[in-house]
């Protein structure tokens, strides 16, 4: 009911309390007069967001961090929408589809009327050129940027065609069971072309999409500011403005947080968590993730190319105290890179519980009676890190009892992407931590992305170099394979094998967990991890 309809019925009850008084009296039995129906939230307001870190972009195609992804989030659509607090598909900027018999070709029919925020018309030729930009080395503004889920998003595509102004045909070069859930992905956000081709390498800082919010600012260090845009094809928004501030270290965001300075904020320090849920000032708001925390190994140099020694390592750490002592409820001890939410999760794999006496034979075993030393390469902080330098820290001091001497090395988050995000030529760590959050709520975006041999940077995100065959196969033919239940078999029997032949020091799953103001109304969280604010309210 929208606020003239709800003045109206107000009016109209009263007038006929008015009526009713001046006639016969209700009996006792009668029943009472309804009361009006309330009032829809008034709208307006400013939610300011305390955000683990800057930034690196706000151009969707070239994020590769969960800062960035918040950040800019709500200024786009995506070809498809992830259901509220669901990883299920449904339509957004295509409105249905089709999908051949032999399940190659995609048929999108598109949303009419939709306009960037730059006035221009979203249309078919617009899909075409974000796909083609990102994947087409020949596309005249594929120098615009660099896409490093473009091989993992549209690397399975052989051609993008415009079949009318509102229908784009997508023919894969191969049977891909993921795909719709990659059209609800952040590349699958749809910028302005025009944009694109006035701004050049520029649009990732004046980046133009069609969401319900619209770029207003980016003073780097500081925050970057969105605005409601108003002539939004959907319902508009309620609020006026979110502003995302990068705030690094734990404690001073949550200082800003009871200052009132922000009114948002994420990662919590775990001793503060129980406290805050206490204080009526504030909602907290949790989920189970799609999050895997660990260290990766440097598959490329000895030792690390020796599976005693990674398996050593993940003897000598104490991860269960990790999980207690450091994080306190925050997250749960992990024992393969599969989160338990995502499906085909089996926990029947080899585990590694703390045993320095059992890291100590392994590590005589391969050669390192005793220990050798390491590089270890740290964040300040980051997107789902977590609490990276105590963590980092307490596996240092573990690593140290059974002989591995590991050097410490921090960075900034931005730098430190830029220092991991590597061909194995130029990867100069050890050890590195390093997190991820599931993107689609497919197995493929956890094992396939980090773990196959095909994902090497620059084509994707396997940081460590990791190559298994035996799980290269396993993870080709799950992705190739439309039957769900084949396709849960094949991954788990991948992460049985993962297990025994570790390419991490697999440490645990965070549980999603933001702060927030009271009056702020109606929030939820989504698997996927970025904030939704289109929805939501601020209580006056």
């Amino acid at each position: 009911m929208s606020r003239r309809e709800v003045v109206a019925a107000v009016a109209s009850i009263l007038l006929l309390l008015a009526l009713a008084a001046c006639g016969p009296q209700a009996t006792p039995t009668s029943p009472p007069p309804e009361a009006p129906a309330p009032a829809e939230p008034s709208g307006g307001g400013t939610i300011i967001v305390g955000l683990q870190a800057e930034p690196t972009t706000l151009d969707s195609a070239q994020i590769s961090d969960y800062n960035s992804h918040r950040a800019a989030y709500g200024m786009y659509d995506h070809l498809l929408r992830f259901k509220d607090e669901s990883t299920a598909v449904e339509p957004g900027l295509v409105e249905s589809w089709e999908i051949s018999d032999d399940g190659l070709v995609y048929t999108l029919n598109l949303r009419k009327g939709v306009k960037f925020h730059d006035g221009t018309d979203f249309n078919a030729e617009a899909v075409k050129f974000n796909i083609e930009r990102q994947i087409d080395p020949n596309h005249p503004y594929h120098d615009t940027g660099e896409f490093p889920y473009a091989e993992f998003t549209w690397g399975m595509v052989d051609k993008t065609e415009v079949a009318d102004e509102y229908t784009v045909n997508i023919t894969l070069k191969e049977i891909f069971a993921p795909f719709l859930n990659h059209l609800a992905m952040h590349p699958a956000a749809m910028l302005s072309p025009a944009a694109i081709e006035k701004h050049g390498r520029d649009i990732s800082i004046q980046p133009v999409g069609t969401g319900p919010f619209k770029f207003a600012s980016w003073t780097p260090g500081v925050e970057v500011v969105l605005e409601k845009n108003p002539d939004y094809w959907g319902e508009p928004p309620q609020i006026d403005r979110v502003i995302y501030r990068p705030v690094i270290e734990d404690l001073s965001r949550l200082t800003e947080l009871e200052a009132g300075s922000v009114n948002f904020i994420v990662n919590i320090p775990p001793d503060e968590l129980a406290r805050l849920k206490g204080d009526d000032r504030f909602t907290v708001v949790e989920q189970a993730g799609m999050h895997t925390w660990w260290v990766a190994f440097n598959h490329t140099r000895a030792p690390f190319d020796d599976k005693r020694v990674r398996q050593a390592m993940n003897y000598a750490i104490n991860k269960q105290a990790i999980v207690d002592n450091i994080l306190k409820g925050t997250g749960i001890l992990a024992v393969n890179p599969l989160p338990p939410v995502v499906w085909s999760y089996t926990d029947d794999v080899q585990r590694y519980d703390y045993n320095p006496e059992k890291a100590k034979e392994l590590l005589t075993e391969a050669g390192y009676p005793d220990g050798f030393p390491c590089v270890f390469w740290v964040p300040e902080s980051g997107s789902g890190m977590q609490q990276p330098v105590v963590m980092g820290t307490a596996m240092q001091a573990d690593l140290k009892a059974v002989g591995v001497d590991c050097k410490i090395e921090t960075f900034e988050w931005g730098t430190y992407l830029d220092k991991v995000i590597v061909p194995p030529e130029d990867a100069e760590f050890d050890l590195m931590e390093m997190s991820w959050i599931g993107d689609n709520g497919d197995p493929d975006n956890h094992l396939f992305i980090l773990l196959s041999g095909e994902q090497w940077p620059p084509h994707g995100y396997n940081m460590g170099f990791y190559k298994n065959d035996e799980v290269d196969a396993l993870l080709r033919e799950a992705r190739t394979t439309l039957d769900q239940a084949k396709r849960t078999e094949l991954y788990i029997e991948a992460q049985k094998l993962i297990a025994e032949d570790p390419p991490w020091m697999m440490i645990d799953h965070e549980t999603q967990i933001v702060v927030m103001d009271k009056k702020i109304k109606n929030f939820k969280l989504h698997p996927t991890g970025p904030f939704r604010f289109e929805n939501v309210w601020i209580e006056e």
